[in-house]
């Protein structure tokens, strides 16, 4: 998609089959009169299905109208604040440059020389005089005042259409609001899909199935998606020194969906229909004009309102990040994955909440990777600088502490605390002095969580070109607040210079990769998941897919977000290709499964294994993962087992193949519901697995009949085996693509010291990792949905036992 000349090879893709039955296109539905309700026949479902899935995921509606009630006097608070500081404060006064007056009745005259802090501060007739003399500071205030007006309208009509969704979730889910911390996403989905049986929400299909309400909540962040994974989005930058650049910010992504989906000018003509004039390709040219000219307005507004948002963001990162750098400066040392990794990370139909859940799961190794490189010379340079200012730090510290008063001498206190900064950064440089070189290793061990790297970092983990690569999905703290502050400044000249490019391969982009699904609406066809229209050959599709070069999904996305949905939805019944493609996955698992280890030597015979098992806070789906990946390594390393035998070679496929092979949930099948009233919702049994197998390796765990229990094991197991999926699939992509270079082993070994230590790479796979204490920056949201779970992913927690985020 680098080309215009490949968009003309695109073909368009007819639409796809029907979801409901034939016949029901103009069918009129008889609902009973004792059903109707006012959720029959809801005219904009996306808004709805939308809206209870951030009910359920922000906790309710007390939660989410306090959050939106503080966010309106946070912004209250700012610019009086500001504006106070600004107007209200004699600083000559303050930083006693100017002698204050004390000898006025009531003031003692011995202290002449100390400045309190109502002498800093103007009357209050004098403060307002200033403000009303300042035509500049009178427009911001209008300007802040108009803001704030829009943002109470938008709360008042959040109010009251959440009033109504509380309303839903008591009389039609039958979930009260005390009782909705204990309800996964899925069975309020599955309670939803059994409503729809009885009332009608959606008068175009009898029954909704979950991909449809996939479909409704991520309509415009699957084209996203897309728009990413076909490299049409982000726009990339050639800076002088730095080499390429990816920059996606929150005001860019925000200029880019107001652009192409729900703004003045847009693509769409509501929120579920492109317009028809974008399906069809007479007229390309001229509506790739009418888009430039959209595009060319919408970055000449962003650069007139560029010095009230560059004012707003300083203001906003000053508020939120002064108090944390002189805290803990180390906190902007720190990783966060980056706008632009979670959506290139993202599977197909992946709901937020998912996607959480599973970047926070390789927050850890993706942190050990980053850090294995280190500079000798920024490392020489930051000891020298660290023993330099520590120095002066300790003399200053045994001074204060034989006298006190040494704080009251100018700028004393300002150096002691920016010595502490410079020591706390230049630490961050100097590398652990027990850390083992092993950059493969942690490359795969990231790869089980993060689902998707490209093919040539694959033997390359070693490389500098690899690691500035991953560091575009996974950025420091510091580099996003910076980002996030120049964006009014560089958004604009995105828009004008760039973006207006590449108008004509957005508008191909749309026209061919937008399909109707009845009941549904247009969605982008890759967010069907199909693998005969967009599956890759060399991602066990060979056979089963006509999709040509330019209509397929890049890195193996269609084939992983297939199986990521199948997995979180077991009872969702995929279409005939995509089922013919999941069977053909089982018998190939089940075949390699033959021929590698068996799932009891992988758990038991390898020492690191056993090592993992005996953390008592270590959990069964952890050391299925584990063991995976660190079979190939112990055989690589000819370890032997427990019975003095050696362990057969064996690469990650076969292991993987083995345990997926074995894996059962026939336990976690009877778990107890916990109220009568779920029985129902609950009669079809979850399962977590898409293999049915005699071999378990689940019978010698024991699991409580709590229901948050089994709901969060399933969760877990379910992660674990798309991990393994991951891990098995792109095994098998490299021995078709790469056979020459797929002996199934990553190039470097672990020397086997740390293989047996708590320290080994693998050490934090199979045992609960430490929860990092969490540091909140602050900062700017991606958007209003993807708010809960961000300090997890940044921060690195894990899901913790909560199945609210299951």
């Amino acid at each position: 998609m680098a080309n215009l000349e490949a968009y003309r090879e695109y073909q368009r893709i007819e639409d796809l089959e029907e979801d409901s039955p034939p016949g029901e296109e103009d069918l009129l539905l008889h609902v009973p009169e004792g059903l109707k309700d006012s959720w029959h026949h809801i005219k904009n479902l996306d808004n709805f299905f939308t809206r209870i899935y951030h009910f359920h995921q922000k906790n309710g509606f007390a939660c989410m109208m306090l959050s939106e009630f503080f966010e309106l006097v946070q912004f209250l608070f700012v610019v009086t604040f500001t504006t106070f500081l600004v107007n209200c404060v004699e600083y000559d006064v303050l930083f006693a440059n100017r002698a204050v007056n004390h000898t006025g009745p009531g003031h003692n005259p011995l202290d002449r020389s100390k400045v309190t802090i109502p002498d800093a501060l103007l009357p209050s007739q004098q403060c307002t005089q200033i403000i009303q003399e300042n035509s500049w500071i009178i427009f911001l205030l209008i300007m802040a005042a108009i803001f704030w007006l829009y943002r109470l309208i938008k709360v008042i009509c959040n109010v009251l259409s959440y009033w109504e969704i509380r309303q839903f979730y008591i009389k039609a889910l039958k979930i009260r609001m005390d009782e909705l911390c204990n309800f996964t996403w899925q069975e309020v989905q599955d309670r939803l899909i059994s409503l729809q049986r009885e009332q009608q929400m959606c008068i175009h299909k009898k029954e909704l199935t979950e991909l449809d309400i996939y479909h409704r909540i991520l309509r415009f962040k699957n084209y996203m998606v897309a728009m990413i994974n076909k490299s049409l989005l982000p726009v990339r930058i050639q800076l002088p020194l730095v080499g390429d650049v990816v920059f996606l910010t929150q005001g860019l992504k925000y200029n880019f969906e107001l652009i192409l989906f729900w703004g003045p000018g847009s693509l769409f003509q509501n929120k579920w229909n492109l317009h028809p004039k974008y399906k069809r390709s007479g007229n390309r040219l001229e509506l790739a004009q009418q888009l430039s000219r959209v595009i060319l307005l919408m970055g000449v507004a962003n650069l007139l309102l560029c010095p009230f948002i560059l004012v707003w963001q300083v203001l906003y990162a000053f508020f939120s990040y002064t108090e944390i750098v002189r805290r803990e400066p180390g906190s902007l040392g720190a990783r966060r994955w980056s706008l632009y990794g979670r959506l290139y990370l993202r599977h197909f139909n992946e709901l937020n909440h998912e996607l959480h859940g599973r970047l926070g799961r390789g927050y850890k190794p993706t942190s050990k990777y980053m850090n294995s490189f280190t500079s000798p010379l920024l490392t020489v340079l930051a000891k020298n600088v660290a023993f330099f200012s520590g120095s002066v730090l300790a003399v200053l510290i045994v001074l204060t502490v034989y006298d006190e008063d040494v704080l009251t001498v100018q700028h004393i206190l300002t150096g002691i605390t920016v010595l502490g900064v410079v020591i706390t950064i230049t630490r961050s440089f100097i590398p652990d002095e027990h850390m083992v070189w092993c950059p493969e290793q942690l490359l795969q061990c990231m790869l089980a969580h993060i689902h998707y790297m490209p093919d040539h970092w694959r033997g390359s983990a070693n490389k500098s070109e690899t690691r500035d690569e991953v560091a575009q999905l996974f950025q420091y703290k510091a580099v996003f607040i910076l980002e996030e502050l120049l964006s009014p400044i560089i958004t604009p000249f995105i828009l004008i210079f760039l973006l207006r490019n590449k108008s004509l391969e957005i508008i191909d982009f749309f026209r061919n990769f937008t399909v109707e699904v009845i009941g549904v609406g247009d969605i982008c066809s890759f967010a069907q998941m199909d693998i005969r229209r967009h599956g890759n050959p060399t991602w066990l599709s060979e056979g089963q897919t006509e999709a040509s070069v330019y209509q397929q999904a890049e890195n193996g996305k269609t084939e992983l977000s297939l199986m990521h949905f199948t997995i979180k939805n077991p009872h969702w019944q995929p279409p005939l290709d995509s089922s013919v493609f999941i069977s053909h996955l089982k018998e190939k698992v089940q075949h390699d499964a033959q021929g590698g280890p068996s799932t009891q030597l992988l758990l038991s015979e390898a020492p690191l294994c056993t090592s993992l098992q005996s953390n008592e806070s270590a959990t069964g789906p952890e050391n299925l993962l584990a063991s995976v990946l660190a079979h190939p390594v112990l055989t690589a390393s000819g370890l032997q087992g427990r019975d003095h035998r050696f362990i057969p070679p064996s690469t990650a496929a076969s292991a993987a193949a083995s345990v997926l092979a074995s894996l059962s949930t026939s336990q976690l099948l009877h778990t107890g519901r916990g109220h009568a009233q779920r029985n129902q919702a609950s009669s079809i049994h979850q399962e977590s697995t898409i293999y049915h197998s005699d071999r378990t390796t689940l019978d010698s765990m024991s699991f409580s009949d709590s229901r948050l229990r089994s709901n969060a094991l399933h969760s877990e197991f379910a992660s674990a085996e798309m991990s393994l999926h991951a891990i098995y699939l792109h095994e098998l992509h490299q021995q078709t693509s790469h056979p020459q270079r797929s002996s199934g082993l990553w190039h470097s070994t672990v020397p086997m010291t740390e293989l047996h230590g708590n320290t080994g790479f693998l050490a934090h796979v199979g045992s609960t990792p430490s929860l990092v204490t969490p540091v909140h920056l602050g900062g700017w949201r991606e958007e209003e949905e993807d708010e809960e779970g961000e300090e997890e992913i940044n921060n690195g927690s894990t899901l913790k036992q909560d199945t609210r985020t299951l």
